[in-house]
């Protein structure tokens, strides 16, 4: 195992991660963020240098210090040799397995590595999967005209409450840490009422995916996300980044928003896999 801390050797790790999408593209991500001044305070790991066969990001020691916070405590993974990457996920010295934390990855031997180590490391696992849809041309994207009694704005942390209220995992302490740390270090939009008030928004997360996009229940069926979705795609697709999200199997609704956006659905799923000792 290796911890990648060398500049150069993380841009050259970035191209050849892009040459692997759209599986690449947790991993990917989170590799894009640390190149560009590393908000999440993550780093890389490898199995060797040049020719690596696994790689995983994780949080700094200092910055993964609630052994509880599978919120914080997040890693993204990709491989081109299972075996390689099932050695390394059992690491302890690359993996914490004292720790809950999750894995990010869009290959399906991820989801089968993870269920074999939990089973080893005798921890309760947990396993979600989503579609991922991807947008190949932000600018093309499918929007209405905002209402000009509302405005576009930028979210700040009086609104955490409110985002950890409305989210379908929120509800903790851990969660809203996780929103306010996504709301203070990566890009997002917001549109406020004509008073000001909070009414939809969407974020930029740790993975480099487009999430929590919500609308309060009074205000749907104006277009709001798709405008937000536009305008932040937009600015984060201009920094280099691919523009895509995660949808759940059973949201039909975003499912066929998110076509009508433009947006298509790739083959390989996103799993997200919650390891809790």
């Amino acid at each position: 195992m290796l911890i990648l801390s060398c500049p150069s050797k993380l841009q050259l790790l970035e191209g050849i991660l892009r040459k692997s999408l759209p599986q690449t593209l947790s991993v990917h991500g989170a590799v894009m963020h640390i190149n560009r001044g590393n908000p999440a305070g993550h780093e890389v790991l490898v199995d060797s240098w040049p020719n690596f066969k696994a790689v995983l990001t994780r949080p700094h020691r200092e910055v993964a210090t609630d052994d509880s916070d599978f919120f914080t405590n997040m890693y993204a993974a990709f491989y081109h040799d299972l075996d390689v990457y099932r050695t390394l996920l059992q690491d302890t010295d690359a993996v914490n397995w004292a720790q809950s934390f999750r894995i990010h990855g869009h290959q399906d031997g991820i989801l089968e590595a993870s269920k074999d180590a939990a089973a080893t490391k005798q921890v309760q696992f947990s396993p979600s999967s989503y579609y991922t849809y991807f947008h190949p041309d932000p600018p093309k994207m499918r929007t209405r005209q905002l209402d000009p009694s509302v405005r576009l704005s930028t979210l700040n942390r009086s609104h955490v409450d409110l985002l950890n209220e409305t989210w379908a995992y929120g509800g903790s302490e851990h969660s809203r840490g996780y929103l306010a740390t996504l709301v203070r270090s990566f890009p997002n939009r917001c549109i406020l009422d004509s008073n000001g008030l909070l009414i939809s928004w969407n974020l930029f997360d740790s993975f480099g995916a487009l999430a929590h996009g919500y609308t309060l229940p009074d205000y749907r069926g104006h277009g709001y996300v798709s405008v937000i979705n536009k305008v932040l795609a937009m600015h984060v697709h201009s920094f280099g980044y691919p523009v895509y999200g995660n949808v759940a199997l059973d949201n039909v609704r975003m499912q066929k928003l998110n076509e009508h956006w433009g947006f298509q659905k790739l083959s390989a799923l996103c799993h997200i896999l919650v390891h809790i000792p």
